[in-house]
């Protein structure tokens, strides 16, 4: 890689193994909060009304993850879960986790590189709730596995009552990952999810019954699951497979394949750039 390009961008176009190297952010080098920063100084310029609201959530911030801990602990707030000390969970995990501070950058860039609504870098940092649930989540996943798990549901509560998005702190899941609309989107306790994923609104990754241990779905990277899409139990997503909307799968889907119906059939194979980058999920008489 050359030392101008962008390791976020070129990783949320279609690498997916991470190029993300910390030492960028050790060597004070950050392009995406640079963005950030200079779009929220223009947008202060084209609109005064809301130079307080910028200079509150990205401006008075030395980064990003000061930033968006402001953001989501005012975002999650409420009477007995105090913003300070939301504050102080999400710095204390955000700051010190290089790991999440990959993560975070991934997302953000797959969230402007694959939503035609996602206008700007700042715009997901401030207004786009299925990027703030996901980096709520990362955060909740940090204490669970630290052993902090009742505080891991408290977030996870919270997350699920102001986003409308329930994802389990034990879920696995990676980077480069777009949550687009994000509403109604439910991930249960031993789902994985690979790299450079796009989920829509309404997606349920659950399991079956009562049973116990590994019961909910794998998806492998560069996957695309549309809008409404329920998958049920231990199965396997195949790497660039696409699941139409509406689908309901109960079986294992092969990677690079399109799925459609209820019960989700085969449709056809398919070649080229996985559609996760490009976020075509119509399942149109084309594939029939």
């Amino acid at each position: 890689m050359n030392g101008d390009e962008l390791p976020f961008e070129v990783y949320a176009k279609g690498m997916h193994k991470s190029e993300f190297d910390s030492d960028l952010l050790d060597s004070g080098s950050d392009p995406i909060w640079d963005a950030i920063r200079e779009e929220a100084k223009l947008e202060a310029e084209k609109e005064p009304i809301l130079s307080s609201f910028l200079y509150a959530g990205i401006l008075a911030h030395d980064c990003l993850e000061q930033a968006l801990g402001f953001v989501l602990a005012n975002r999650l707030q409420n009477p007995t879960l105090l913003a300070t000390q939301l504050l102080d969970i999400f710095y204390g995990v955000m700051m010190h986790d290089k790991g999440i501070q990959s993560s975070i950058r991934h997302d953000i860039q797959a969230f402007k590189d694959r939503d035609p609504a996602c206008l700007s870098y700042s715009s997901a940092i401030l207004h786009l709730k299925g990027y703030h649930a996901l980096q709520a989540y990362r955060v909740a996943h940090k204490l669970w596995n630290e052993g902090r798990k009742l505080l891991a549901l408290a977030l996870q509560s919270r997350i699920s009552e102001v986003f409308g998005i329930d994802i389990h702190p034990a879920a696995r899941i990676g980077e480069g990952i777009l949550l687009d609309h994000g509403t109604g989107v439910v991930i249960g306790e031993t789902a994985v999810i690979g790299n450079c994923v796009s989920i829509l609104h309404g997606v349920t990754l659950g399991g079956t019954g009562k049973e116990t241990g590994d019961r909910h779905p794998k998806i492998g990277e560069g996957a695309l699951l549309g809008a409404c899409v329920t998958i049920l139990g231990n199965i396997s997503i195949g790497p660039g497979a696409m699941v139409a909307a509406g689908s309901l799968v109960l079986k294992d889907v092969p990677s690079h394949c399109v799925v459609a119906g209820n019960p989700a059939k085969l449709i056809r194979v398919m070649d080229g750039q996985d559609p996760s980058l490009t976020t075509k999920h119509d399942a149109t008489k084309e594939f029939f």
